[in-house]
């Protein structure tokens, strides 16, 4: 897809992750829901009305150029090293995780426990890792895409998934954003699959909307956990209720 139509496409997720629809951006821009529709459509985007949208949204152009190129340049697994380094020191997984979802250098030190040179040291050593770019100065790149995903079995998940999980999962779950429900039917191979790739759908959204509200000042966004897991499962009181051949034949067919 050509740069501009993938721009076009960047600039229509963050009006769903803003919950925008064309007729409300309309009233905003002062246009009919008709023009804007037709703007984007066709990409007939002038400069000055891209400007007038990226204010509506509270976006920066050089976010949504990012958002289009979809990292393109940056990696989706981090190496072993790297999981290495961040494995080794909590801290610096805690700051590598406020860098990726968009926290300045400045809004790092004045809302956390962390003084300037602690945080410099710590830029350095994401530098050397090749996990940013970084000019000894307070702005940050990214190396790595921000959807990446966590090396299966390494460094990381063995230091901190049990402990994350289990704090994740000890909240009653009845705040006004809080939600855990847990279901548990017979499905098909196929209604299994299905379900796996709508709920690989879901992750990508959740991305998405971080990603566009990355570009919100840090006191504007509150850090949310997403929990997502489907898997061949069966109550081990149901299993004591199967018959004894059954049991066994399942049991090694998931061997």
């Amino acid at each position: 897809m050509p740069l501009a139509a993938r721009f076009v496409d960047a600039l229509k997720r963050c009006l769903r992750a803003r919950g925008m629809t064309y007729a409300a951006l309309a009233r905003e821009l002062r246009l009919s829901e008709a023009s804007v529709k037709r703007m984007f459509s066709r990409g007939t985007f002038t400069l000055a009305r891209i400007e007038s949208i990226l204010r509506v949204l509270e976006l920066d152009l050089v976010e949504v150029a990012r958002m289009a190129r979809g990292g393109e340049d940056q990696a989706r697994e981090l190496s072993l090293p790297q999981e290495e380094l961040l494995a080794s020191d909590e801290r610096l997984l805690s700051v590598f995780w406020l860098l990726l979802n968009g926290w300045s250098f400045a809004d790092v030190v004045e809302d956390f426990e962390i003084t300037r040179t602690e945080l410099t040291l710590a830029l350095a050593k994401f530098d050397r890792a090749r996990l940013i770019d970084w000019d000894a100065g307070e702005r940050v790149r990214l190396r790595v895409a921000k959807d990446f995903v966590w090396r299966p079995g390494g460094p990381v998940k063995k230091a901190y998934g049990l402990r994350v999980t289990t704090e994740f999962l000890r909240s009653p779950f009845r705040g006004p954003l809080e939600l855990l429900r847990f279901e548990a039917r017979d499905l098909s191979p196929g209604s299994a699959a299905m379900l796996r790739r709508r709920l690989e759908r879901l992750a990508a959204e959740f991305n998405e909307l971080a990603e566009v509200d990355s570009t919100l000042p840090a006191r504007r966004r509150e850090g949310v956990g997403l929990l997502l897991a489907c898997r061949p499962w069966t109550f081990s009181a149901m299993m004591a209720l199967r018959r004894r051949d059954q049991t066994v034949g399942q049991r090694s067919k998931r061997a």
